[in-house]
């Protein structure tokens, strides 16, 4: 017999059910409710999921809704018999198909970075990480190939960068060393003007966390920065990007600030959006709200003001759930 999980739950939970008649729309409702959980398809009518915790709460809304519809459901935990069982139904997870295709999509993209569109670039890189992240949600054993999907489309990701924002900031090397946070008070904090995810977060950092009475201002040509003014997010300013880190992770460390975990999360969130590497769940959510706010607002000031309030939103959330 297969182990039973940590738990002491066999491995398995099978979801089977009966519809009565025709009723296409309930089953399709079904069958799409499934496929979003990532089942897999045993025979008609028996569907199979690790056994985990997460899934049986939306198995029990589906057996309610097939149970209305005049049809029967049950929900079985299940222990293989055997070692070759248990890797059969492994087998039926395997997504290496699916990042097998994906990897296809990522490479041809990739040959043609020069010769692409900037908006269609842009649409492309997203569409892809979409893709990626929907596979990943559904991998529950993963492997190599998503690793290596993973890995193609941060490399992707940082090339596409370079097409669709040549202006920003190349990493340095180096330790991110301490600041006395008392020097920092009511300064001109400066950087590129139109400023994107890193920009807008970091504006909010400044604004939330560091210097309260900061005055932001924007630069066309980062080189008519103001001596006296606090740099960030621009080659060779005072807060930049340090290595793996992005400027939002740079400030988070410089001021002490990494004892928050919602800053914490919130950093993996921007440096994603900015820079690639893992996806993380609310990203495609933050980064269609802030394209909308960019594409709306074209005073900076008003945009930094719109994209704080999701930023806020972000850190109660993260801090509620820590």
């Amino acid at each position: 017999m297969t182990a039973p999980s940590k738990a002491g739950k066999p491995a398995w939970l099978f979801f089977i059910l009966t519809l009565q008649g025709q009723q296409p729309a309930v089953r399709m409702r079904v069958w799409r409710a499934l496929k979003a959980l990532g089942t897999a398809v045993v025979r008609d009518g028996v569907y199979v999921l690790p056994n985990r915790d997460e899934f049986l709460e939306p198995l029990q809304a589906q057996s309610g809704e097939v149970i209305a519809s005049g049809g029967s459901a049950q929900i079985l935990e299940v222990a293989a018999r055997d070692e070759a069982q248990d890797a059969e139904f492994r087998q039926l997870f395997d997504r290496t198909p699916d990042y097998e295709n994906l990897l296809q999509e990522i490479r041809a993209l990739n040959k043609a970075l020069g010769r692409t569109k900037v908006a269609n670039l842009s649409s492309s890189l997203a569409r892809l990480r979409r893709d990626y992240e929907t596979i990943a949600l559904q991998d529950f054993f993963p492997d190599a190939a998503g690793d290596q999907a993973r890995d193609a489309l941060e490399s992707l990701a940082a090339a596409a960068n370079i097409v669709l924002s040549p202006d920003e900031p190349h990493a340095i090397a180096g330790k991110i060393e301490p600041v006395d946070r008392a020097k920092y008070q009511g300064r001109i904090w400066a950087t590129r003007a139109r400023p994107w995810v890193d920009r807008l977060a970091s504006a909010w950092l400044i604004k939330r966390f560091i210097d309260p009475r900061a005055r932001l201002i924007w630069l066309k040509n980062p080189k008519d920065c103001p001596k006296r003014a606090v740099g960030y997010d621009f080659d060779g300013a005072e807060f930049t990007h340090v290595g793996a880190k992005v400027t939002f992770e740079v400030l988070v460390v410089s001021f002490g600030l990494e004892n928050d975990p919602a800053l914490e999360r919130m950093g993996a969130l921007i440096h994603y959006l900015d820079a690639g590497g893992l996806s993380v769940p609310e990203s495609a959510g933050l980064e269609a709200m802030l394209r909308g706010a960019r594409r709306l607002i074209e005073n900076d000031d008003s945009l930094v003001d719109e994209a704080a309030k999701l930023f806020e939103f972000l850190h109660v959330h993260y801090t509620e759930s820590a």
